[in-house]
């Protein structure tokens, strides 16, 4: 009878290799949660058993990253701390504003889009599409081609007029289509007709065979919009949709939070 040879013997296990310098900085933001009121580099390198020098260094590079703040010679947690402690709450805020576009997308028919202007920029946060309702390609990038398409004529409109100048300043107007409007003091004029709660419309300016519109969402100091599109062979109902998706982003708005 065949004897069943033994397994061969695994090798141990090693450690995790753990980084020091990682341990002892965790350590120290520890340190720092536990006192409110702040602490000097002398305090926390004698509650957290770290060597003052180690310390000092260590406090500057989590001050430098935003992990920590210093005032007054002494160190509170940073806005970086906030941001990984929010993180979840993003998340869920972010899964809350994709349901909340598939509704409206079903609701009207239409692709739905959610953009905002930050730090100078139009950003795509999200789009929800389906079948029968599909979300525009970005074949020309939608930060360079705000004057062409509903959301970035509706992102602009928000702004006041000198920024308006210095975004057309930094990104030309360009002709995507043979309706796209380029002249920049057209755009101007247009942009200053639209008033703060009214639906942006526009049609085939980004691409041919789409219309889409785009309605403001006010929430504090944030700029943004939702929108929609549809292809050309409906173009009869954007300005009814437009409408609804007002009264719809009206209702909803004070959830959208980026």
């Amino acid at each position: 009878m065949d004897q069943i040879a033994e397994p061969p013997d695994r090798p141990p296990e090693r450690p995790p290799t753990l980084i020091t310098s990682v341990q002892r900085a965790l350590r120290l933001l520890e340190e720092v949660g536990g006192h409110p009121d702040g602490a000097t580099a002398k305090q926390l390198a004698r509650s957290a058993a770290l060597p003052l020098g180690t310390t000092y260094h260590l406090l500057r590079t989590l001050t430098h990253e935003g992990y920590l703040r210093r005032a007054d010679g002494r160190f509170y947690l940073g806005a970086s701390v906030d941001c990984i402690s929010r993180a979840d709450v993003r998340r869920a805020e972010r899964a809350d504003l994709r349901s909340r576009m598939a509704q409206l997308g079903e609701e009207l028919d239409a692709a739905v889009y959610f953009a905002v202007y930050e730090e100078g920029e139009v950003r795509l946060v999200d789009a929800a599409d389906g079948p029968g309702r599909p979300a525009v390609e970005e074949w020309a990038d939608f930060r360079l081609t705000a004057h062409a398409h509903a959301a970035g004529l509706c992102l602009l409109a928000q702004l006041g007029e000198d920024e308006r100048r210095d975004h057309f300043a930094r990104h030309p107007p360009a002709a995507l289509t043979p309706s796209t409007l380029t002249d920049e003091g057209l755009l101007l004029r247009r942009l200053a007709r639209v008033r703060p709660t009214a639906p942006v419309l526009e049609r085939q300016e980004y691409a041919l065979g789409t219309v889409c519109a785009a309605v403001p969402i006010t929430v504090g100091s944030v700029i943004a919009t939702m929108a929609l599109s549809l292809p050309l062979d409906q173009a009869a109902r954007l300005p009814a949709a437009a409408a609804r998706l007002r009264s719809l982003v009206g209702a909803m708005s004070p959830s959208f939070v980026c």
